[in-house]
């Protein structure tokens, strides 16, 4: 029984040690095509949303990309490329009674003051405690405003992994490694859904099929890690 125990032990201990760090790649996703767009350390291959560099509000603490509110330099994080037919995937953690979102097929341009003009935004949020919990697809998950996620989320403070695949004009959403949206762009039945949400009064939404992923600061702490990209 002694050794019994003596190798459960070693065992875990093994399975411990041999655990994927946060922010890296193992070599299965690296043969597969996974890129980092984090690298855990800097805000290297990131901007602040219409500028050419990042702002203060946001900084990298305990290998996570974290929004400060009231700091100086606020807006979205942006990614320096731009994606078309990919898999993102991620983690977020959001502080209590907080709202972000991940926007994606965003275009950027002087004449968009803001990302969610043109990009399409898979939620954060806590989902007991913010602000903008009152809607079904309004909550964590949702293709906010549009369609409602198939399961909640972790509560605030605990990571959650998602996952946002697109490929030609079939979007996907998984979290915390259910499927919660599922969807096609631009038919006829995306026009329906699109008409019946507040984005229906933007006219260039959702309209270009390649663009940046955003991380978004609506003034509450929220941080990202474990950001990779494949291109399909």
């Amino acid at each position: 029984m002694k050794k019994l125990l003596l190798g459960i032990l070693a065992f875990s201990a093994s399975g411990t040690v041999l655990a994927q760090a946060p922010n890296t790649l193992t070599a299965k996703e690296k043969k597969d095509g996974w890129v980092l767009l984090f690298d855990g350390t800097t805000t290297t291959g990131w901007h602040t949303y219409n500028q050419t560099t990042v702002g203060e509000s946001w900084k990298v603490t305990d290998g996570a990309l974290t929004l400060t509110p009231g700091a100086e330099g606020r807006g979205d994080l942006t990614t320096d490329g731009e994606y078309e037919n990919y898999e993102l995937s991620l983690e977020w953690k959001i502080a209590e009674g907080g709202n972000s979102g991940i926007i994606f097929d965003v275009h950027e341009d002087a004449k968009f003051g803001a990302s969610y003009l043109t990009g399409i935004e898979m939620q954060v949020l806590d989902d007991v405690k913010a602000e903008d919990n009152k809607q079904p697809n309004h909550l964590a998950g949702s293709l906010y405003d549009i369609i409602a996620p198939a399961r909640a989320a972790n509560a605030a403070g605990q990571w959650n992994t998602v996952k946002i695949r697109q490929k030609d004009g079939k979007l996907t959403f998984w979290m915390n490694g259910s499927k919660v949206v599922n969807v096609g762009l631009w038919d006829d039945n995306w026009k329906k859904l699109v008409a019946g949400s507040k984005f229906k009064s933007f006219p260039d939404f959702a309209t270009y099929k390649k663009g940046r992923v955003a991380l978004q600061d609506h003034g509450a702490t929220v941080s990202y890690r474990n950001i990779k990209v494949k291109q399909l």
